[in-house]
């Protein structure tokens, strides 16, 4: 156990860089101590399909949004290291109350979130009172309070059929899976103006003298990418869908149309099959998200070693948020998603 003047020299490095800044021993086997913490201390390391190989490889699940709060609700672990971003970390919070949340880096957040200030959005709601809030899981805590139902990009479309044709609905934070979900389903939601700078990136011309020089290749596209994207796309669907797709499907060669880090678990799953990660409108190859990227396997050692730093949310804010959470797993568990 760590004295306490190492614990407060850790916290400070924490409120000052949002991480470690402390020196990892490179001798160390850092798969094999992650592993004895895990023991130790009954952790359960729960990742997202955007974090680098390396850690997919050491967690204990790895999912999309809806595949881990499903895990999180599950947990029998008394601590859970969430290899994610905040919002993640916050919902796995919300879920278990009772247990230590802690996750790797506190920078490791989500411009998506990020896009819905919880007051401009308190004042949105207020003008549309007849509205119920829909919220995709991609938002702060606070914005989940106000919500009626959560919904994942894996969901999103059966939880608003299940809703009344007439019922109005506000549909936050993401404009693009929005969008999207208006088509599919022939609603007319009233959209909050949000989107994930990742999605947001992907260059149409440049997608496009790809697909020319790969012409048997399919277009796989996360449904938070922007129409434009969407309709030349021949698979539109969330990382899990796209994972499953790839599985499935018997051409050989794809082109992914979302963050690059499902690219591990696509080629683990289909070693025999290519799969090229579509560019950004800049001079990057690939479109990473420098959020996820935040999150090492060193950050995770020392977070599972000193358990910090550890996600902490009121009690008014959890038993606010739950709720519509609780409701989308109660809707996805009923059309057996």
């Amino acid at each position: 156990m760590a004295d306490i003047n190492t614990v407060n020299e850790i916290n400070n490095s924490i409120q000052q860089f949002g991480f470690y800044n402390v020196d990892v021993d490179p001798t160390l086997d850092l798969f094999e101590e992650i592993e004895k913490l895990k023991k130790e201390k009954n952790a359960v390391i729960l990742a997202h399909y955007y974090q680098d190989p390396d850690i997919q490889d050491i967690a204990d699940y790895i999912g999309d949004s809806l595949g881990l709060s499903q895990e999180a609700k599950k947990t029998s672990a008394d601590l859970i290291l969430f290899a994610g971003v905040h919002f993640m970390a916050e919902t796995a919070k919300i879920l278990n109350p009772e247990k230590k949340v802690i996750l790797p880096d506190l920078k490791a957040g989500c411009s998506l979130s990020d896009s819905a200030p919880t007051a401009l959005f308190k004042k949105f709601k207020e003008q549309h009172p007849e509205h119920i809030i829909i919220t995709y899981i991609n938002c702060s805590a606070e914005i989940k309070a106000l919500s009626d139902i959560i919904c994942t990009s894996s969901n999103a479309k059966q939880i608003v059929q299940s809703l009344p044709e007439d019922q109005k609905i506000i549909f936050a934070p993401d404009k693009n899976l929005g969008a999207y979900i208006n088509k599919v389903t022939g609603r007319n939601m009233l959209l909050w103006n949000g989107a994930c700078m990742v999605h947001e990136m992907f260059s149409l011309e440049k997608l496009t003298k790809l697909k020319v020089k790969f012409p048997d290749a399919k277009i796989l596209a996360h449904p938070e990418c922007q129409e434009d994207i969407l309709s030349i796309s021949d698979y539109i669907g969330s990382t899990t869908a796209l994972l499953n797709f790839s599985m499935k499907d018997e051409t050989n060669t794809y082109i992914v149309v979302t963050e690059t880090g499902i690219l591990h678990q696509m080629q683990k799953s289909n070693p025999l099959k290519s799969f090229i990660p579509a560019p950004p409108n800049n001079n990057c190859a690939c479109n990473n998200c420098s959020y996820m990227k935040l999150n090492t396997l060193e950050k995770i050692y020392l977070c599972l070693k000193y358990e910090l730093p550890e996600i902490n949310l009121n009690d008014q804010i959890i038993e606010a948020a739950k709720k519509p959470i609780e409701r989308m797993l109660s809707i996805s568990k009923q059309l057996g998603l």
